[in-house]
């Protein structure tokens, strides 16, 4: 049970840290990207080609941990094959289980755990996507200012003619 435990806070740090570097990676890719995309406001497709790269970002670092936990899985012997311990890191991290891939009693502390950070982590980054959204406006259209802005455009050809 001791190297059940050493090994989940082992992989507990591993799998923050990659979030934490992937996310201040995602940062500094809308940093310097995103002052055009919230200087142009007109500008969905560019707002919606950053969320995208974002989203996809985070996809990718969820993969990732997935995949450190699959090969400590299988170097520990926890499964069988890589086929077996990958979709049954991805079933744990996501908190879906279907239990028909199960560990030994030997490793099922260490599956536990995994479920536990990978919940804490999607929260991360479900939190860090409202972020993004928010600052980007991309999902947002104030349809008032909008308007109170714009003149329709029969009213721009009455003022022309006088």
């Amino acid at each position: 049970m001791a190297a059940n435990l050493a090994l989940s806070v082992l992989m507990t740090i591993l799998v923050v840290t990659v979030h934490l570097a992937g996310i201040i990676l995602l940062l500094r890719f809308l940093r310097y990207n995103a002052h055009h995309a919230i200087g142009d406001r007109g500008n969905l497709l560019r707002q919606g080609g950053l969320m995208l790269a974002v989203v996809l970002g985070i996809f990718l670092l969820h993969t990732l941990e997935i995949w450190m936990y699959a090969f400590a899985y299988l170097s520990v012997g926890a499964t069988a094959n890589f086929e077996a311990a990958l979709y049954f890191s991805a079933t744990a991290f996501s908190t879906l289980g279907f239990g028909d891939v199960v560990l030994g009693p030997d490793w099922r502390l260490f599956g536990a755990v995994e479920g536990v950070t990978g919940l804490i982590l999607i929260g991360w980054s479900s939190a860090f996507l409202l972020s993004v959204t928010s600052r980007l406006r991309v999902l947002e259209h104030d349809w008032e200012t909008y308007a109170a802005r714009t003149p329709p455009k029969r009213e721009k050809n009455k003022r022309k003619k006088k």
